[in-house]
This record gives structure tokens, sequence and C-alpha cells, in this order.
């Protein structure tokens, strides 16, 4: 049973990472909203290995362009982030026990609602920055559906996409934050005595498939622009939105 489960995970796995080192975003929406379509495993379980995975993925990406970012909006996204993610993991033991149905539409309206937000405006070099409190509260709302999915990042794209940043400029907050928020979200469930032998053999045997992957969308990059990967993700986002909702 294990390995009919571990088999088409880590496949999921392979999609979502190569959408994420392309695009900086959608990993855990991908992944959570698949596994979630097919019930392989519990939402709670597959938020520890989205969070494995996707500290592994930032790692090798972000490897050497930290210098590119304004360390301050990280700081600030994260100390917004941190007590939000105690919040969503509350939610998330609550909702498992009695409300599963619930939960899975909340998640279901959270990848619809990411989908539709990143597509409905570009980036543009013309637009003014937003104030620091703005970074502040997506921290906080994306450290709550961290907390809940392991996938914060509906909040973050929303924010970020309407910076007067590069698409790859963008990419690179995103995965810098998502790194520390998976960190985070690890060293909770940890300290919660809520690990298991099976979460952390199905986060090492997606760890070789992350970096393989990783590796190949950066030196092989498709040859299509991040806007079109972008409107790819959208679309993928959309099908598994309906899908759960349905």
């Amino acid at each position: 049973m294990l390995v009919e489960t571990l088999v088409p995970f880590m496949a999921i796995i392979a999609v979502a990472t190569y959408v994420q080192s392309i695009a900086g975003f959608a990993l855990g929406m991908i992944v959570m909203g698949t596994v979630t379509s097919f019930n392989l495993v519990p939402i709670a379980f597959t938020s520890v290995v989205i969070s494995t995975v996707t500290l592994m993925n930032s790692i090798f990406i972000i490897k050497g362009c930290f210098s590119q970012l304004n360390r301050r909006i990280v700081i600030l996204t994260v100390a917004g982030m941190l007590p939000g993610m105690f919040i969503g993991l509350y939610l998330l033991e609550y909702l498992s026990g009695s409300f599963n149905e619930i939960l899975q539409t909340i998640l279901g309206i959270a990848i619809i609602g990411a989908g539709i937000s990143m597509i409905l405006k570009s980036p543009h070099k013309e637009r003014k920055e937003s104030k620091k409190f703005t970074f502040l509260c997506a921290g906080t709302a994306s450290g709550i559906l961290n907390g809940m999915f392991s996938m914060g990042g509906p909040p973050l794209v929303y924010i970020f996409y309407r910076q007067p940043f590069t698409l790859n400029l963008i990419r690179l907050y995103l995965l810098s934050i998502f790194f520390v928020s998976s960190i985070s979200r690890l060293t909770m469930v940890g300290l919660r005595g809520e690990l298991t032998a099976d979460m952390l053999i199905f986060s090492a045997a997606c760890i070789p498939v992350v970096l393989g992957v990783s590796w190949i969308a950066k030196h092989y990059p498709p040859p299509i622009s991040l806007d079109t990967m972008r409107k790819f993700a959208f679309c993928l986002l959309m099908v598994i939105g309906s899908s759960l909702l349905y």
C-alpha cells in the first residue's frame, strides 16, 4: 500500500516542482490539491511532505541570489507569517477531526482564488511599491494557509505580482519566503510531536525527485516565457480547485 501511494505521490511532486522552479510558486497548491482530490493521504500528512520538498526546492533555486532582495520586505512578511502559522495549525487540527469536508472546501476556494488573483494583473514597472504594512498583512494570511495546508502562496502571489518588480525577482522573493516558512512549519510540527515515520519516508523519497527536477528546470528551462508558465499554472490550479469543490 505504501508503494502504491508513494509512486503517484512522487509523480505529482515532480510536476509541481517543475512549475514552481520556473514560476516561483504553486508547488504546495498543486501537490495539496491533487493529492487531496485523489484521496491518497490525509491533508496533515501531505502538508509535512510539502514543507520538506519546498525547503529543498527553495535552497536549490535561491542559492547565491538572496543579495538581490530587499531584506526588509522579506523580514516583514515572515514576521506576519509566524503567528499566522500557529493559527493555521490549530485550525487544521480542529477541522481534520469532524469537519474534513469543510477543510477540503476551504482548500478548493483558496486554490481557485490564488489562480484568479495571479492572472488578473501582471507586474508593471510603473507601479509603486506597496506600503510595508501590506507585506505584514499578506504574511499573516499566508501563515494561516501555511499552517493549514502548507500552501501559503495565494496571499503572497496576490501582493508580489502587484509590485514594480521583474517576474524573476518576484520568483526569488516567493522562494525565499517559502524557504523560511517551510523551516518554521516543520519545526512547529516537530515540537508538537506530529511527525511520523511514514511522513519521513515520503519526504526522503521525494527529495531526490525535487533536486533532480529543480536541476533540470534551472539548466534546461522550457522555451516559453515566465508569463506563459504563469498562465499554465493558472489553468492547472483552476482544474484542481474545481475538482475539490465538486
